[in-house]
């Protein structure tokens, strides 16, 4: 199943935060795309925050996942998650169907 994970920051890091978290941060990121549960991964253009498209078996298995990010347990972040399909009305166009 896809699950488009979108994150915001809720909680402002100091430059002391930022260069503390984010060199834990960023390799826990690639873990889980290295574990093709990220699949591809945007930084917000609207808003301080990025947007992962999961690869996961449910939106409660993307919580958990993205849950263990350190901007996440450190309070920094907060994920909204949104389950994706198939475009199912397309199958009308099919002839027969």
């Amino acid at each position: 199943m896809k699950v488009l994970a979108i994150g915001s920051i809720v909680k402002p890091l100091s430059d002391e935060q930022r260069n503390e978290i984010m060199p834990k941060e960023v390799p826990a990121t690639l873990k889980h795309y290295l574990e093709s549960k990220i699949e591809q991964f945007w930084y917000r253009q609207d808003a301080p925050g990025v947007v992962f498209l999961m690869n996961v078996d449910s939106v409660d298995q993307a919580r958990a996942e993205v849950g263990t990010l350190p901007l996440v347990t450190g309070g920094f972040a907060t994920y909204e998650f949104m389950p994706l399909g198939p475009l199912a009305p397309l199958g009308l166009l099919i002839q027969g169907k």
